[in-house]
Parts: C-alpha cells; sequence; structure tokens
C-alpha cells in the first residue's frame, strides 16, 4: 500500500510542484534544483526516487536466479542519482562540477533503463505464462525509451518535459509489475 501511494502519488505530485512554473521544453531538473530555493528540494526528489526503486526492484530481483546483473545495474543507477543530486550543476560558477552532474544524471536514466529490460526479461524467460503476461510491460518499457527519444529530439535538450515523463512512467511500470509479479510468482 504504501509502495502504490508512492508510485501513484508522492513522485508524481512532488515532481510535478517541484517544476511549477518553469518551461518543460526549455529547462531541466538540474537547472530548476540549481536555484538556492529548490536545491533541497531537488535533493529530496532523488532520495524519494532512488528509495522507491531500490525497494520495489529489490523485491523484484528476488524472483531471478542470480541476478548480479541487475543489482549492479540498479546499484549503478543509484549511486549515480545520489552524485547527481549532490553534485552542483552550476556551469558559469564551476563548469567541471556542472559536467559530471549531468553525466551522473544521464547515466543514471541510461543504467535505471538498462535494468528495467533487463529484469523484463529475465522475468519473462522464466516461464511461457510469465512471458505472455510480461509482454505489455516490455512494449511499455520500449515505449517509455522510443517517447523518451522523440522528446529529446523535440526539445534538443534533456528537458524537464523528457525528465517527467521518464520519472512518472518508469514508476508506474515498476509498481505495475511488483504488484504483478507478486501475484504471478508468489512462492
Amino acid at each position: 500500500m504504501l509502495l502504490s501511494c508512492i508510485a501513484y502519488a508522492v513522485i508524481p505530485i512532488y515532481t510535478l510542484l517541484f517544476v511549477k512554473g518553469t518551461n518543460w521544453f526549455t529547462s531541466n531538473l538540474s537547472v530548476i534544483g540549481s536555484r538556492p530555493t529548490r536545491r533541497t528540494a531537488f535533493f529530496l526528489l532523488g532520495v524519494i526516487m532512488g528509495i522507491y526503486y531500490y525497494e520495489v526492484l529489490k523485491k523484484l530481483l528476488v524472483y531471478l536466479p542470480r541476478h548480479i546483473w541487475e543489482n549492479r545495474l540498479l546499484a549503478s543507477a543509484l549511486l549515480l542519482l545520489l552524485l547527481a543530486v549532490t553534485t552542483p550543476y552550476l556551469p558559469d560558477s564551476v563548469p567541471v562540477q556542472a559536467f559530471l552532474h549531468v553525466v551522473f544524471a544521464f547515466l543514471s536514466s541510461v543504467f535505471l533503463a538498462l535494468c528495467l529490460f533487463l529484469v523484463l526479461w529475465r522475468l519473462s524467460a522464466l516461464s511461457p505464462s510469465a512471458r505472455y503476461f510480461l509482454r505489455p510491460y516490455r512494449i511499455s518499457m520500449v515505449g517509455i525509451t522510443v517517447i523518451s527519444a522523440v522528446l529529446l529530439a523535440v526539445a534538443g535538450i534533456i528537458s524537464t518535459a523528457l525528465e517527467i515523463f521518464f520519472i512518472i512512467a518508469t514508476t508506474i511500470l515498476v509498481q505495475k509489475l511488483y504488484v504483478l509479479s507478486s501475484c504471478i510468482f508468489s512462492r
């Protein structure tokens, strides 16, 4: 119940409130989070998302034998997320740290997406019924990736719109996958 509340209410509402009053196609979370009035909120957004993804994906990994790569991708994504929200994005005053912030944030998202693809693929391989039930989730993850690429192409930058879409879509996907998996893989 708590994880559902976080996935369907806390993360989407907090994310939308965080970006309130900004242009979604000419800015991004890093720029918004670098404002002195929003630094703490930016850090909290990263912490909430990190804890959520960790808790749910760790519960999903229980169903996979030898989930070494999934663990590594998840741990790397979460470490990079923590580094991203604690490394300032101030390109005018500290350009090296700003560059590192961009690298950390981008790689965190890439590693999370790779982790989700791998988890979906491996869960689907457990049985024919799992493959059948998880097909919409695999298609959804491909759709999330394609729409993210389109949003990147439209804005020409990693925009707020792209980040909001990726955060909310992956959070909902992970939550729905967790609920379904607990039904079809329960021991």
